[in-house]
């Protein structure tokens, strides 16, 4: 049987995509191919990426319409997180901590929450 190696690729549906991975590339650091609204990353030793499936009624994700969330990988939550608000990114309140790291939240333009990650 085959089976699946690892996560391709993330991908978002936005009303003009060009800006809103232009928004991303500027908060967050995403890589984007010159000109274009995709651009990847090039795994490294010891990079995790989990996957996960949840209730349909879950409230994690923010909007009961938004049917997937990214979750970012960070070296520094609260530095990023502190970026994020210096420049006007709404970002959620809450933080948790535990068995698997340090994880926050915040919003990109189009409404969709996506949660930061610091792993142990």
């Amino acid at each position: 049987m085959q089976k699946v190696q690892g996560i391709g690729g993330i991908f978002l549906k936005a009303r003009d995509p060009q800006q809103l991975a232009l928004w991303y590339q500027q908060h967050l650091g995403i890589p984007l191919n010159p000109g274009s609204p995709y651009g990847s990353f090039h795994a490294k030793e010891q990079d995790e990426t989990v996957w996960s499936t949840f209730a349909e009624d879950s409230n994690y994700f923010g909007r009961a319409e938004q049917q997937m969330m990214v979750n970012y990988r960070v070296a520094d939550l609260d530095a990023m997180l502190a970026q994020l608000e210096a420049a006007g990114v709404r970002v959620d309140e809450q933080r948790e901590s535990g068995d698997y790291g340090k994880f926050g939240w915040a919003y990109d333009p189009e409404g969709n929450k996506f949660e930061l990650w610091q792993p142990n």
